[in-house]
C-alpha cells in the first residue's frame, strides 16, 4: 500500500538490521506490550491491517514488518540469504529495535514457519506464540509423508523451489493471473492489486520465492518442541495445509496449547476473517503478560 493510502492510525517505521532497512507499520501506544506480526507469501505488513488496528485499540504496541525480500531495501541477492536462521534473526532484531526483550509473536503462512522456529530456538524471548494457518513443520512433514493429498497440496512449493525463473514467469504472465489467483478471491481486490504491483518490481518476486528455495527440502524448517504458550488457528477450507497436519500440531507443543479450527474459513485468515481470529488472539495474549 502506498504511504499516502495507509489508514491514519498506523505509524510508518524504518527498522535497521545490519545493512538492511525494513519498512513496517505500527499501531497502538508506544508503551503498550509489544506484539510482532510476521506475514506470509505473497503478503506484506498491510495484510495485518485489521489485526493491527484491533491490537492497537486493545492497548498493545503492534508492529508488522515487510520482511526480508519484501522490503525493497532488504533484498539480498543470494538464495542462502533467505535461510530460516536468517529470518529468525531478523524477527528477533525487529523486537530488539523496539526495545522488546520478551514479546508476543503473531504469524501467518511462511511467517508461521519462522515463528515456530523462533519459539523452538528462543523460547526465553516469547511471552506467547500465535500461528495462523501454518502447522508445526514436523506435523506438516509427517502429514505430507503419510497422506498423498497433503503431499500434492504442496506441489506448488516444489514448483516455487525451481530457481530457473519458471515460477516467476508463470506467476507474472497475463497481468499476474496466477499470482492473483493464489489469493483465492479471499483478499480484497485493492490489496491484491497493490501486492501484485509491489511483487512486479525487478527482483521482488524472486526474493520472496527464495524463502521456499533456501531450505534443503520442501519443509525442512527447524523448530523442535515448543514450550511457550501457543495458540494455533486454522481454516477448514485451507487449500495448502490440510486438517491432518493442523490437528496433530499439538503433539509438538509441550507448553499451554489451544487449537481452533475455523470452519468455513480459508488460508487467508488475517485479511479474510479478522473478526474470527481477533477474539481468540486477544484472549490468548491477555493470559500471558
Amino acid at each position: 500500500m502506498a504511504p499516502d493510502a495507509t489508514p491514519a492510525p498506523f505509524d510508518h517505521l524504518e527498522i535497521q538490521v545490519g545493512q538492511h532497512t525494513y519498512d513496517a507499520l505500527a499501531c497502538g501506544p508506544t508503551d503498550g506490550e509489544f506484539v510482532l506480526l510476521l506475514h506470509g507469501w505473497p503478503e506484506f505488513a498491510d495484510s495485518w491491517s485489521d489485526v493491527l488496528t484491533a491490537l492497537g485499540a486493545a492497548g498493545y504496541r503492534a508492529v508488522a514488518v515487510d520482511q526480508r525480500g519484501y522490503s525493497p531495501r532488504a533484498r539480498p541477492p543470494r538464495i542462502a540469504d533467505y535461510a530460516v536462521p536468517e529470518l529468525v534473526a531478523d524477527a528477533l532484531a525487529f523486537a530488539d529495535s523496539q526495545g522488546a526483550g520478551r514479546f508476543h509473536l503473531v504469524s501467518h503462512d511462511w511467517g508461521g514457519m519462522v515463528a515456530w522456529a523462533v519459539a523452538g530456538a528462543h523460547p526465553e524471548r516469547l511471552k506467547s506464540l500465535t500461528v495462523l494457518a501454518t502447522p508445526h513443520p514436523d506435523a506438516l512433514n509427517r502429514a505430507a509423508a503419510e497422506d498423498s493429498a497433503q503431499h500434492h497440496m504442496l506441489d506448488y512449493v516444489r514448483f516455487f523451489r525451481r530457481d530457473d525463473g519458471a515460477a516467476e514467469a508463470a506467476l507474472l504472465a497475463d497481468d499476474a493471473a496466477r499470482l492473483r489467483a493464489a489469493y483465492g478471491g479471499k483478499v480484497p481486490a485493492a490489496l491484491v492489486d497493490d501486492n501484485v504491483r509491489r511483487l512486479s518490481a525487478p527482483g521482488a518476486l524472486t526474493a520472496t520465492l527464495n524463502w521456499y528455495r533456501a531450505p534443503e527440502s520442501v519443509i525442512s524448517v527447524p523448530a523442535g518442541r515448543i514450550t511457550v504458550p501457543t495458540l494455533f488457528l486454522w481454516g477448514s477450507e485451507d487449500v495448502a495445509l490440510g486438517r491432518g497436519a493442523a490437528e496433530s500440531t499439538g503433539e509438538w507443543v509441550d507448553g499451554p496449547y489451544r487449537f481452533e479450527a475455523l470452519e468455513g474459513a480459508s488460508h487467508w485468515l488475517p485479511e479474510e476473517a479478522p473478526g474470527l481470529v481477533m477474539p481468540p488472539i486477544l484472549a490468548h495474549l491477555g493470559q500471558y503478560v
